[in-house]
């Protein structure tokens, strides 16, 4: 019997490999959202200089996802392989740096536990099938560009697009829709929210929301389909409205002040693709149609 075939038989083993299996990815995560921005800025900072044709920069140490090791940005110190185990190192340490004391944010460990637990939920749900393993890769991308929009309000390409291409190519197979409607659902998506940016910046002549939440909703309609467009954007926008009244007044912002809108593209297209046939069936029947 194969490792798959042991997990497929056994259903609480393979949802504790998938709890096991997203808290490490947490982990990854956590480095991608606070270094692609960085490594972005970077790239785009040598490209403007070479573009102006202006002396290059100092040579830079080398920067990406991998080196140099994650250290604390108080005094330096570099995290060692047992200060890095997820959520368990962050507990075992109180939330301080081990040499300085400094404080360690709680996001850390909450973006660890949310993967983790957002992964075992995925297997339960699907099993051991296709359908898991590219939602979780979904699920994983949705993760990380949520934050670095959050961060950022920037939703990079390097994340978006390869996930919109994984769509199509999932559904080039029929897993989650057919090919055509996960065609249209990324043209549809990408086009719709293309329309009410240059609706809205004719009307106020203000710019309502970045290019990267139209690239974002193509990606979401590449996976579900066409189908899963109108509740993705109503529920985004019902979310977004009032969280974002809610932050601001925290904040005690003005109205002006920009709030991401990815995230709660990123939530809504999630449940949309996995409860959208039932919430728009229980909807139908409670308004009478069914």
């Amino acid at each position: 019997m194969s490792a798959l075939d042991f997990l497929a038989s056994t259903p609480l083993a393979a949802v504790l490999c998938a709890l096991v299996l997203g808290l490490l990815v947490g982990s990854f995560l956590n480095v991608v959202i606070h270094r692609l921005p960085i490594m972005m800025q970077r790239e785009w900072r040598a490209q403007a200089r070479e573009m102006l044709e202006l002396p290059g920069e100092p040579q830079e140490s080398r920067y990406n996802l991998m080196v140099p090791a994650s250290r604390c940005p108080q005094c330096d110190h570099q995290i060692r392989a047992w200060e890095n185990v997820p959520v368990v190192s962050w507990l075992m340490l109180r939330g301080r740096c081990s040499a300085c004391k400094a404080g360690i944010s709680s996001r850390y460990p909450l973006v660890e536990l949310a993967t983790g637990l957002l992964s075992a939920w995925l297997v339960w749900h699907f099993g051991v099938t296709w359908q898991a393993g590219a939602m979780l890769v979904l699920t994983w991308g949705l993760i990380a560009m949520s934050m670095i929009d959050a961060d950022h309000q920037l939703l990079p390409d390097a994340l978006v697009l390869p996930l919109l291409w994984l769509g199509l190519i999932v559904n080039s197979y029929g897993l989650f829709t057919t090919l055509s409607d996960a065609l249209w659902g990324a043209v549809f998506g990408y086009l719709s929210l293309w329309s009410v940016f240059w609706v809205f910046k004719l009307v106020t002549g203000k710019e309502g929301m970045g290019y990267g939440d139209f690239k974002l909703l193509a990606m979401l309609g590449a996976w579900g389909g066409w189908q899963v467009l109108p509740l993705t954007i109503l529920l985004s926008s019902l979310v977004g409205a009032v969280l974002g009244l809610i932050l601001l007044r925290l904040r005690n912002a003005d109205g002006g002040t920009p709030i991401p809108f990815g995230p709660y593209l990123a939530v809504a297209g999630w449940i949309a693709l996995i409860w959208g046939d039932w919430i728009t069936g229980a909807y139908l029947q409670v308004a009478g149609f069914r």
